[in-house]
Order: structure tokens, then sequence, then C-alpha cells
């Protein structure tokens, strides 16, 4: 084979611009139309590449014939099947070598494949792989692939209050309820309660001894003997 088998790093921004062209495929593809769309930021070359291997783009980026008939199908079953035929003429060498169950392989067959037939490197092989079975998937061919990273959590929206723990609040307030600064402050009459009062004192760096025993005399005299 002339041209070695593309890859893409990551196989969710091909499946989103793979779903955007099943809406509305652009007369003209290329990595400047996918940054006018926002996929795949920093990778469109990649992903142009994977497009024109399975011949739904020409050389110029010109949207061919097979992928206008193919990806305006409505039907599911429909585009599934027309899609399949497009994967394997693309990746017809290795259909040739293993027939049907060439969909089915495991990644370390397809890795074996892709290394010895483009002598890829260990990473290069893995993504070629992740690549086939991502375009397998979308022909609906094993699993489907995934349209892009696991969604994170979402913050709470502003203003509204974390959600708390209802057992921690139990917990935490049996423990106050249990304690005994609680107990001493439950309204029972009669009951002495010890208070601590701490001061601080911040005393100016410029300061003289004799500046220090003012301070000190005013503090003996107005809080410890007030």
């Amino acid at each position: 084979m002339a041209d070695k088998h593309p890859y893409v790093n990551g196989t969710g921004g091909l499946v989103h611009v793979l779903d955007h062209l099943k809406k509305s495929f652009p007369v003209t593809l290329d990595a400047d139309v996918l940054r006018k769309l926002g996929f795949a930021p920093k990778n469109e070359s990649y992903i142009i590449n994977v497009v024109r291997f399975i011949k739904l783009i020409d050389e110029n980026g010109s949207r061919t014939e097979k992928a206008q008939k193919v990806f305006t199908l409505h039907d599911a079953s429909a585009f599934a099947k027309a899609f399949s035929e497009v994967v394997k003429s693309a990746y017809s060498d290795l259909f040739q070598l293993h027939g049907e169950s060439a969909w089915t392989l495991d990644d370390s067959k397809l890795i074996t494949y892709f290394r010895q037939t483009d002598q890829s490197s260990e990473l290069v092989g893995k993504l070629q792989a992740r690549t086939f079975g991502a375009l397998a998937g979308y022909a609906g061919q094993g699993a489907a692939p995934a349209a892009g990273p696991k969604a994170q959590a979402r913050p709470n929206p502003p203003g509204k209050p974390k959600r708390r723990s209802t057992v921690g609040a139990e917990e935490r307030s049996e423990r106050h309820e249990n304690s005994p600064a609680s107990a001493a402050g439950d309204g029972l009459t009669g009951q002495k309660v010890g208070l601590t009062v701490r001061i601080e004192i911040n005393l100016p760096a410029s300061g003289d001894q004799d500046t220090y025993d003012k301070i000190f005399k005013s503090i003996r005299e107005n809080l410890l003997n007030g």
C-alpha cells in the first residue's frame, strides 16, 4: 500500500467530525474548515488524513461522490452498511488478510498488522489500531466509539450551596450534644461555666524599653487589675 495508515491522537474528535458530516457535509473539507467548526483543535490535519484515506474527500479536499451518497442516508442501518463498505475498501489489505474477522481482531493483532505493514513505532501502531477500531465502531461493527472524553463533574451553579452529607451532619450534631461544653450550655441554672480570653498584643518594632514598660503597665492596670 502506497500510503501509510492514518491515525488520530484521540478518537473523540474524529467521531465529532463524522457526526457533523452526517448532518452537513461541506463541498470542501480541509483543516481550515475544521478550525472554523471548532473540531479537533491542533489535530485538524490528523482528522483530514483519516477522512481522505477512507475516500470521503479527494486530494484537494473536495467531497467525493461516494461520501455524498453514504452521508445522505438517513436510515441508521443503511448508513452503517454503506459506511462499512467505505472502511473495508480503505483497509482492503487488512480484509484480504483476515476477511470479515478483521472487524473483531484484538488490539494485539491489529497493532502487529499496522506495525509490520507500515514499519510503525509501537505508539503509532497503537494509534493506527485505535483509529481503525473507532471507524469500525462507527460502522456498527463492534462497540460504538465515544464522542469525547468522560464528562467532568459539574460545579454547583452560582448561589446554590453545595450539598452536604446528611450522615456527617448527624454525626457532628451528636458529638456536639454529647460534649461537656454542650451540656454546660443547655440552659441549666446553677452551673459554673469557665471562660478563657486570649489577648494578642503587637509590640512596635521601633519601640524602646520605656515604651514596652508603659504598655505592660497599662495592661496590668486596666485589664488584669481592673
